[in-house]
Order: structure tokens, then sequence, then C-alpha cells
């Protein structure tokens, strides 16, 4: 039986949608595979945090995901090393980066080339050259690649150069947040919502700029979820005027976050770039509608059930607010859209083409 290691050194609870990805994947493969078996290498951080959804053992090993330096010198170097120390037959490396090189058969989840396509949207440019490097190694290094969506197969291909054939696209899906509210009565037409970090790929500030161009008697609220510490959007919403519109919160419990999710009248995503959508696909399972930048990878998610805008232009993203604010029977239809379209993506496809990855790189490993 196939022993996995699963590389974790960058799950430390706040990480956001890779964290998402590892731990629905994960949950899902408790209960459909007997046909492997699990460890995973925990960071000092995440091996304090609850692993109820692991289908394996978990093992500190001592390396900080917060610390930068300690972080990428174990995913270089350290992984490997744990492998042959749990004498496990393949690694899986499910946030984008693994070892430089392993003497057994490494599957590698990337889920974005941001740092290569769009180097002007990192937080920190110094980083960027040293992450693009690790990105290379490790995809060097891989025997499988898998990745969320067609848009980031077709930037792997472009800037890392790697076999087609050893490049899978494997959708990921959405998550119920919490216990959910049956409250569709009770959505109030007069609340947006959008959730994410606070990276400028994101787009916040466009989209807080064009909520300003949104008339004033059919302007939402605006709640915007995922900051940590000083919310670099407060002194944009200060420039603007719009205090009494605009609600910057920090991370928020599931429980929040649903009750969100269960009132507002539609989430909003303005990046500028991404290599997948979690919060779309999490908000249509709740009949929430969305409105989504017109970026290809979000088509590939939202499909015909979101209105699209542009996210460059805030004045296209002014109109698309203000049409689903104030267009009751658009929304219904977006909420009903959004159910067809959310089926399409389920944790149980994920995880079948997750374990072909897995047999596939045991089959034909890279040496």
């Amino acid at each position: 039986m196939p022993h996995v290691m699963v590389d974790l050194l960058s799950y430390t609870g706040t990480k956001g949608g890779m964290e998402t990805y590892a731990r629905e994947l994960y949950r899902e493969l408790q209960h459909t595979t007997s046909e492997f078996t699990f460890v995973g290498l925990a960071s000092s951080e995440g091996y304090l945090l609850d692993s109820s959804w692991f289908p394996g053992e978990m093992v500190n090993s001592g390396i900080s995901g917060e610390n930068r330096f300690d972080w990428a010198r174990g995913e270089l170097f350290g992984v490997s090393r744990w492998a042959k120390r749990l004498r496990a037959d393949l690694i899986h490396c499910p946030a984008t980066l693994g070892p430089a090189r392993s003497s057994i058969p490494a599957v590698l989840t990337m889920h974005d080339m941001l740092y290569f396509s769009h180097p002007e949207y990192m937080s920190t440019p110094l980083y960027t050259e040293p992450v693009k490097w690790m990105e290379k190694r490790a995809a060097r290094n891989a025997s499988r690649i898998l990745t969320d969506s067609e848009s980031s197969a077709r930037e792997i291909l472009k800037y890392l150069k790697v076999d087609p054939a050893r490049l899978e696209v494997v959708p990921l899906a959405g998550t119920v947040t919490g216990p959910l509210t049956n409250r569709r009565s009770a959505r109030r037409s007069d609340l947006l919502i959008a959730v994410g970090n606070r990276r400028p790929h994101k787009n916040f500030e466009g989209l807080i700029r064009a909520l300003a161009l949104v008339d004033e008697p059919v302007r939402p609220t605006l709640v915007v979820t995922g900051s940590r510490g000083d919310d670099p959007l407060l002194p944009v919403v200060r420039e603007l005027g719009l205090e009494r519109w605009v609600d910057l919160r920090s991370w928020v419990s599931p429980e929040e976050l649903d009750e969100l999710y269960a009132t507002a009248s539609a989430l909003v995503m303005p990046s500028f770039e991404d290599g997948f959508c979690l919060p779309a696909l999490e908000a249509m399972l709740v009949g929430l509608p969305v409105m989504l930048s017109g970026i290809p990878v979000y088509r590939e998610v939202g499909g015909d059930a979101a209105v699209y805008f542009d996210p460059t232009d805030i004045r296209s993203i002014a109109e698309a607010i203000t049409r689903v604010v104030t267009d009751e029977a658009l929304r219904k239809t977006l909420t009903t859209d959004g159910y067809i379209q959310t089926a399409r993506f389920t944790w149980a496809k994920v995880a079948a083409q997750t374990l072909d990855g897995f047999r596939v790189a045991l089959a034909h490993p890279r040496r």
C-alpha cells in the first residue's frame, strides 16, 4: 500500500485558499480511499491546529511556516529528507512549492503563476525572484503537476516550459463555510461582500473607488473581509468619504462569514488576475449571486451564472453593482444559475483526479 507524505509546511491557519484546498481535499480522501496511507508533515504552527480533517498522523517538522527563510529552506531541502525518514513512497505538495530534488516521486499542486505573470502585483518585490526560482525547481523535480484551471495550465506551460504530459487540470470545488443559515427571504439588497487578503492583485481599492461612483440612493454597504493588522484600504475609504458605506473587517469566523453569505445581495470579486475563485463557488452553493472580474479564469469558474465587469475600469464595476442591487429578478436568476454551475465542481471529483495523479506519478516517476 503506497505511503504518501503530504507537505504541509505552509499550513499555518493564515494562508486562505491554499489551506482550504488541502483541508477539503484530504477531508474527502478520508472517506474515499483505502488504497493509500497518509502522513502529514506539519509546520510548527500547523501542528498545533485541529487536524481532524487529515486521514493520517501529523508529524511536527519543527519548521515555521510563518518564517519565510525557515519555511523556504524546509521546502527546498527538508521535505525530501523527511520523506526518507518517514519511508514515504510519494510526496504530495499541495501549496505550489516543494522540494528542489527528491529521490521519490513528487506530485505538485500549483495554484497560479502570479509571480511570473504579474510581478507588479506582488506585495513583497524582494521576494519575487526567489519564489520564481523555487517554483522552477519544484516543477522540474515533480513527476506530476496538478493545477486548478485551464488558465493556470497555460501559464505553467508558458513560464515553466514543462512537458504537457506531466500537467493536469484539476478544478477545485466549493465548501459551505459554516452551519448554513436559510435566510434567503432576509437578503439585503443594500449589502455586498468581498473576501480575500489585501494583496494588490485582488483590486479591492478599485472596488471601493467604483462604489463611490454608485448613486447614493442605491449605493450598498460593502463589507470586505480578510485583512490582518493595519488595513491598507482604510486611507482609501477616508479619502473618498465612504466610512458610512465600507466596513473593513479582519479574518472572520465561519459563523460570521455564513451570516454575511446568508444576508448579502451579492459577492464581488474584482481581481486583476487569479488562479481560481473558491469564494465564488462557496457563494453559489448557498444561493448568493456573484459579480466577477471578466478575466478568463473567473469565467471558467462562474460560467453563465455571474455578472462580469472589467476590473481595470471602475465605471464598469460601478455599473455592475448598480445593476445587481437594483434588479431583484436578476439576482433570483443568478441564484438559480449558481446552483447549476456549482454542481459541476465537487470535492469527490477533485479527490478522484488527485488519486489518479498519484497513481501516474508512482507508475512513471521522474528521474
